[in-house]
């Protein structure tokens, strides 16, 4: 069994190597007591984030009460810290830093250079948006490329597991010009929070983004990259101006014919096949996107859909076989349920054929 991401992050040896650190920079620093309070009774058993917050509130106790000076030690130990205390580091200024800000917001700008401070920027663009925006935009011209995904990434509309900025879900403007600013940056690392951070405004602004994605396109290899990620979603959803943005053809004269399964009635745990033909009733080559889309029974009996992209490619006129394996192995990331599983063909958006599985 593959080891636990907690158990690679936070081993005792780390808490212990970080006490160290922390005492050689404020002598005062009792480092046994901390690991003693760190590693207490329940922390083998502790979540990733548990860990994290736990050490946090460990570490509060054995720093100066007063904010700043904390801070200061903490900036200081930066670049001799890798591990997990480098997620704890801006974890430390999201809990204990909200009254703050002037301290604490160019702080995570130094804390994200060792361990991301996207999560702990958070609740400071919720109290101040307008002026913690304006330290994200100064950060995008850093010359460190951390600091500069940072400030893409904590501004996020929808930054995976991270607290929501509404204001930024609904209005995205402030974000704009950091991106503007990094849509060409060298670092691939930045360039996809970039295509990210546009994915997740064109979940909420579909036509802001294409706007952009078009004004973008041709600019630069970079920019035609981050546009094609950016505008995932929306190919995902068939939106028929992000599919011709990207040179698929209208689907009117592209069909699915002969859909087939090797199995109507799978087990949880079986993988089955599927195959049937395109036929592109076209004068010229045409640039297909074929995917599929699979409505997956949930535990409440309802159906939620999933899609699955096949491939991108470009193909003359005439009939073309294609044949897919689909799996219902049960995953960390998705759990089957027995019901009936209906699979639909999309070409360049539009769903051409359907057929369905009753899952046992």
């Amino acid at each position: 069994m593959p080891e636990k991401l907690k158990d690679i992050l936070f081993p005792i040896e780390k808490v212990e190597l970080f006490g160290r650190v922390l005492k050689e920079e404020y002598p005062a620093f009792d480092s046994k007591k901390f690991v003693n309070s760190v590693c207490d009774e329940k922390w083998p058993e502790r979540e990733l984030k548990e860990k994290m917050r736990h050490t946090t509130l460990c570490l509060h106790k054995f720093l100066p009460e007063n904010f700043s000076e904390a801070v200061a030690i903490l900036q200081a130990i930066v670049p001799k810290v890798t591990g997990f205390e480098a997620i704890v580091l801006p974890d430390y200024v999201e809990v204990y830093g909200i009254d703050y800000p002037e301290i604490s917001v160019p702080a995570l700008g130094v804390l994200t250079t060792c361990g991301s401070s996207e999560y702990g920027i958070r609740p400071f663009l919720n109290k101040d948006l307008k002026g913690t925006m304006k330290y994200m935009l100064a950060w995008a011209g850093n010359k460190d490329y951390k600091v500069r995904r940072f400030a893409s990434e904590g501004c996020r509309p929808r930054l995976p597991w991270g607290m929501g900025v509404p204001a930024l879900k609904k209005d995205p403007s402030l974000i704009l010009p950091i991106l503007e600013k990094l849509k060409d940056d060298p670092e691939e690392f930045v360039r996809k929070s970039v295509a990210n951070n546009l994915n997740d405004i064109s979940k909420d602004h579909p036509e802001l983004v294409l706007d952009i994605c078009e004004r973008w396109q041709g600019n630069s290899k970079n920019t035609d990259w981050i546009i094609k990620q950016a505008c995932r979603t929306l190919l995902k959803q068939g939106n028929k101006r992000a599919m011709l943005l990207f040179g698929f053809a209208n689907p009117g004269q592209m069909q699915i014919e002969n859909l087939q399964f090797t199995d109507l009635s799978p087990k949880i745990g079986d993988e089955i096949s599927f195959s049937f033909n395109l036929n592109l009733s076209t004068k010229k080559k045409q640039k297909v996107r074929l995917e599929y889309i699979v409505h997956f029974v949930k535990s409440t009996g309802k159906t939620s859909p999933k899609v699955f992209q096949m491939k991108e490619v470009v193909l003359p006129p005439g009939v073309h076989p294609v044949q897919k394996k689909h799996s219902f192995v049960n995953m960390s990331t998705r759990k089957h349920f027995a019901g009936k599983h209906t699979f639909q063909i999309v070409v360049n958006g539009e769903v051409k054929a359907e057929e369905t599985v009753l899952l046992n």
